[in-house]
């Protein structure tokens, strides 16, 4: 095989992998669009949050709509979403560490709302900073970040909840 033979065929190739990548581009658009829309009026309170975006959103509003039972309270939507703390203490130290239990796409979903938050969020800055100075780990951090997220949009999640109900 001639390098001209070669380089017609790596053309060729290139050619096609950059038609698939152009349709799938244009397939994820049309996908993100859609769930802008659903989210907007089925999630409004939810997306009206700092840091929740569409997927987060419908992330949220998926695990709950098909655990509504589970829902009493905020403490029961942290445990879904496996942000609920566990104690984790040794001898003289007492500390905590998420619930490896739950929902892992619910739990994903809250990670990336706080690390929006934490890269955006005046407010949840000024916690990071408060908390490191105290002591607290990263991770430890983001447990207690993830807990009060959950705490924060439970309220919301079932008033979207509930108003999806009424319209279906």
């Amino acid at each position: 095989m001639g390098t001209t033979a070669l380089l017609q065929t790596l053309t060729s190739t290139l050619k096609l992998l950059a038609k698939r990548w152009l349709m799938l581009a244009a397939e994820l658009k049309e996908l993100d669009d859609a769930l802008e829309s659903l989210t907007s009026r089925s999630a409004k309170r939810l997306r009206q949050q700092f840091g929740v975006d569409p997927q987060t959103a419908a992330t949220l509003m998926a695990v709950a709509g098909d655990n509504p039972e589970r829902l009493g309270s905020e403490a029961a939507l942290a445990a879904l979403c496996g942000v609920s703390p566990l104690q984790a203490s040794s001898g003289k130290t007492t500390r905590h560490r998420l619930n490896r239990g739950g929902d892992r796409s619910a739990n994903n979903a809250l990670w990336a709302i706080a690390m929006v938050r934490m890269r955006s969020d005046p407010k949840t800055r000024a916690y990071v900073e408060r908390r490191t100075a105290q002591g607290m780990s990263s991770k430890e951090i983001q447990r207690c970040l993830k807990r009060y997220i959950a705490r924060e949009l439970y309220p919301l999640l079932l008033a979207d909840l509930a108003d999806f109900e009424e319209r279906a």
